[in-house]
C-alpha cells in the first residue's frame, strides 16, 4: 500500500504497514532498529503515541476519522509522548522524513492499494 497526500499528490510512504488490533498498536515499532525511509506505520484507532523502549526517533502524523491532518510532530525522540485529540490515527515515519515532504495541517492523506494488492483481489 502507499500512502498519498491529496493535495500534493506525491506518496508520503511506499510501504505501509497499517496496525488494527490491540496487540498490533501496542507492539508499533518496538524491538525494532529502524524504519526504512520510504515506510509508515497506521495506528488506527489512535489519537497518542510514546516512544518509550524504542530505539529511534521517529515523525508522527495525527489524522482525523476523514484522513485529514490535525497535527505533525518532527524528530519525536525515544521516551516522549505526543498527543492529538481530535485525532483518530497516527502515522509514524522515520525521523527527518516530514522535512522532505510538504505535508500541512489540514491537508488529507490517504491508502492506496499497490499495482499487486489490486490483481491478487
Amino acid at each position: 500500500m502507499h500512502l498519498i497526500n491529496e493535495r500534493t499528490r506525491k506518496s508520503v510512504a511506499g510501504t505501509v504497514e497499517i496496525a488494527e488490533t490491540r496487540n498490533a498498536r501496542r507492539r508499533g515499532l518496538l524491538g525494532r532498529d529502524s524504519l526504512d525511509e520510504d515506510a509508515a506505520l497506521v495506528l488506527i484507532p489512535c489519537f497518542a503515541v510514546h516512544t518509550a523502549f524504542m530505539r529511534f526517533p521517529i515523525d508522527v502524523v495525527f489524522l482525523d476519522r476523514d484522513g485529514c491532518v490535525v497535527r505533525t510532530v518532527s524528530r519525536l525522540a525515544p521516551w516522549r509522548t505526543a498527543i492529538a485529540w481530535r485525532a483518530h490515527s497516527v502515522v509514524e515515519l522515520p525521523a527527518g522524513r516530514l522535512e522532505s515532504l510538504d505535508v500541512e495541517t489540514g491537508d488529507r492523506v490517504y491508502v492506496v492499494p499497490t499495482r499487486e494488492e489490486r490483481r491478487a483481489s
